[in-house]
């Protein structure tokens, strides 16, 4: 009735008007959950302890607990008892102190302490950090925290001793640094906090120093050397091989560093550059300008540099954003650096500086415990390859003591500051040499995502390039179909492209567990800045996300996922070899294509309610074993990935087929498109089904038309479509042309008053 009355159409158009009418308003509906998600998921920092808490046994974080009470406001944790008696406390380490590791989310920690202030327990409750979701597995980090159980803070500070330095876990070098760096510094502020074992609020003495911000004046390299305004630790190989040794690690210890013994391995240098004089001496007047403008009132800021055959910048912070190896340790607090805290510096100024290969400007991160004038050290952290994902580590520490003229004693020690107790990230009973560290004003310095942009500057032009070929393929897609040769050689091409440089170099697999941050990010709180810290992710994303409106999921799917290339390449090398292809029949392949769809949704499901356990059942998707960690895993992560590209060598595109549920989610959206590129003929399906026959992912139904859903966009129907030799529709024109031409006299042979002979055609064949 609607069909006779105008409303809908008739036909397939107006089936396609209904079907566009039911996703739309699915897609109502999913904002609209979306949107209720997000206005309940508003929580207190107190209810965000207690949830965390209540999924816990006491005694896993204090040992001998059988109940934790309720939550208390100043400081934010919660007593910890047994029976009656007062065994301790517990917090939650991302509320007081700086937590974010590689993923850019907080690592969340569960940290006992006992009356004293010792660390009792600290268990690992939620986190984001891939390398641990596909790579390291949790126990190993678990024992990585048990290592800080027995520590004091307090205690260990008032003897200026370091803290715990356990052996590293090889693979997840900044997640563990971070994960102990925040168990340590938050355990010193809760700590004080709750005065525990006698500790005061404020740490301070009644005589306390702080920089003198005039004292001095521009000197150069050797006065400020001499005076040890500039510290300086030179280590050669000979004492970096040793170090390996005396660490007990047998296979770090037999990979030598290249070079003689004497040989330099690297040469570090460290300074206080805040010091007005000291900054103006190394820095020069225009570089310490700069500078000053990235420092919030108050906040310091240290010169680091090197030269030698070893970086102390290393690269993961240009990625994950964080400097894994170096740190500054003062008392119980130990300091790292994030890249948006970094200045990079191309030379030195002084007088008579040696030209040095790095150097870089530090600031002091906000909420850190530091106090400038008192002695602090710069450690180095040395690693070693031992395996393909394996590394060992030592550690070596320059000393710091900024010299006294550029001090000045006070009569009295400062407050701490204001809200100290209030379970805010700020240092609790600083001194008053110390600085209050706010975020830093940022200057000229771009954000972090800037920096990284600017870093993968020649991976995003091979991206970009890469995306206007394939636009180009697909706008020209007649020309280039119509040459079946050339048309092969340039989607082998492009798929060894996206295998080998997009998937195995630049490791730009997209996952469904972008999809699913995506959406979480939406309920919970989406920052733009998050997403662009990996351009060529989210570069993909945008054209994935413009390729569903003209081609549905088949740009990507078809030509830009490393593992989907992977596949198809290995089953042409199959048919290379005359490996024999499974065909499935028609009703069972139809019914496998559902499963991929339950996947997503059963993905989708839980992330609503824990992405993290989301993310460690997106392990169905081999693209992290394959592509990102290059089969380098776990025996059983490997046999998984290489199950599902043997059943590839049979049924091509196995995993695209039925089981992959990036596929599903991009699917969903993707018949939205606007336009539809791919052409049939009406003889297709009725009675020719060559092209179903040969569509490598068996995309076309029997009756004819191509599902959209499970089109790759390969192009292979297209190259029958235009192919004279092979289309029967289009072996039958040429047929017809040739005999026409066949039985045209020729011109030579016709006389002048000859009349030409006229063949009349029919309209349908000349179509």
């Amino acid at each position: 009735m609607l069909c006779r009355a105008g409303f809908i159409g008739h036909g397939s158009q107006g089936w396609r008007l209904t079907r566009r009418i039911r996703l739309a308003m699915l897609a109502l509906a999913a904002l609209v959950m979306l949107a209720w998600a997000h206005a309940v998921h508003a929580e207190s920092d107190a209810a965000v302890l207690a949830a965390y808490l209540a999924k816990i046994v006491p005694s896993d974080v204090v040992p001998g607990a059988d109940r934790i009470g309720p939550v208390r406001e100043a400081p934010l944790a919660a007593a910890a008892y047994q029976g009656d008696k007062l065994l301790g406390h517990v917090y939650l380490n991302s509320q007081f102190v700086d937590a974010n590791g590689y993923s850019g989310k907080p690592i969340h920690i569960l940290v006992g302490l006992d009356p004293e202030g010792t660390i009792v327990g600290a268990k690992l409750v939620a986190h984001s950090e891939p390398i641990v979701l596909i790579g390291i597995p949790e126990r190993k980090v678990v024992t990585y925290l048990q290592s800080f159980v027995g520590y004091n803070p307090i205690k260990a500070s008032a003897a200026n001793q370091r803290p715990p330095h356990p052996d590293i876990v090889s693979g997840a070098t900044v997640t563990v640094l971070v994960m102990g760096e925040s168990v340590v510094r938050s355990a010193v502020r809760v700590a004080r906090a709750l005065h525990a074992g006698g500790a005061p609020a404020s740490a301070a003495p009644a005589l306390a120093r702080a920089v003198d911000m005039q004292a001095g004046s521009v000197a150069d390299w050797n006065a400020l050397a001499k005076e040890g305004t500039v510290r300086h630790m030179h280590l050669t190989v000979g004492q970096v091989n040793k170090a390996f040794v005396d660490a007990g690690n047998k296979v770090a210890a037999q990979r030598l560093e290249p070079g003689p013994d004497d040989a330099d391995f690297i040469d570090l240098y460290a300074a206080l550059v805040s010091q007005p004089s000291i900054g103006r001496s190394l820095l020069g007047e225009d570089e310490y300008a700069s500078m000053k403008k990235m420092l919030a009132p108050g906040q310091q800021a240290i010169l680091v540099a090197g030269d030698g055959i070893y970086s102390f910048k290393g690269s993961s912070y240009v990625r994950g954003g964080i400097f894994d190896r170096i740190e500054v340790i003062q008392g119980a607090e130990t300091i790292r650096f994030r890249d948006r805290l970094h200045r990079r510096v191309g030379t030195l100024r002084a007088a008579g500086a040696p030209e040095l290969k790095e150097i870089g400007v530090f600031l002091i991160p906000p909420g850190s415990d530091f106090d400038p004038a008192s002695p602090w050290r710069l450690q180095l952290l040395v690693q070693r390859a031992t395996g393909a994902l394996e590394k060992a580590f030592v550690s070596f520490e320059l000393r710091y003591e900024l010299p006294q003229r550029y001090t000045k004693l006070l009569a009295a020690a400062a407050p701490a500051p204001s809200g100290a107790a209030s379970g805010q990230p700020q240092a609790v009973g600083r001194p008053a040499g110390a600085v209050v560290a706010a975020e830093a004003a940022g200057g000229d310095e771009p954000p972090l995502w800037a920096r990284i942009w600017r870093s993968k500057a020649l991976a995003v032009g091979v991206l970009a390039a890469m995306l206007v070929v394939l636009t180009l393929i697909f706008f020209f897609q007649d020309v280039l179909v119509k040459r079946e040769k050339l048309y092969d050689r340039v989607r082998l091409g492009y798929l060894v492209m996206t295998l080998v440089w997009l998937g195995w170099v630049a490791q730009a697999q997209l996952s469904v567990v972008n999809v699913l941050t995506f959406t979480t990010a939406l309920r919970t709180g989406f920052q733009w800045s998050s997403f662009l810290l990996d351009p060529l992710v989210f570069i993909l994303w945008c054209a994935v996300a413009a390729g569903l409106l003209f081609w549905g999921r088949g740009a990507f799917c078809g030509w830009l996922c490393p593992f989907g290339a992977l596949q198809e390449l290995s089953n042409r090398a199959a048919k290379a070899l005359k490996v024999p292809q499974l065909k499935i029949a028609w009703r069972v392949h139809e019914r496998l294509w559902s499963l991929k769809y339950i996947v997503f949704l059963g993905l989708f499901g839980v992330s609503l309610g824990s992405l993290t356990t989301a993310e460690v059942l997106a392990e169905v998707e081999p693209f992290k074993t394959a592509i990102i960690l290059r089969f380098m895993r776990e025996w059983w992560f490997v046999a998984f990935a290489l199950a599902l590209l043997v059943a590839g060598l049979f049924v091509e595109r196995f995993f695209c087929r039925y089981l992959c549920p990036l596929g599903a989610a991009l699917a969903i959206p993707g018949r939205l498109r606007m336009f539809d590129w791919l052409k049939r003929y009406r003889e297709c399906g009725n009675p020719c089904m060559r092209c179903a026959k040969e569509c490598p992912v068996e995309a076309i139904h029997p009756e004819g038309h191509i599902n959209p859903n499970e089109c790759i966009s390969c192009l292979h129907c297209q190259v029958l479509y235009h192919h004279d030799h092979k289309c029967p529709v289009r072996i039958q024109r040429r047929l017809k042309r040739e005999k026409r031409s066949a039985m045209a006299p020729s011109p030579t042979a016709a006389g002048p008053g000859d009349t030409p002979l006229v063949i009349p055609i029919r309209v349908a064949d000349a179509v």
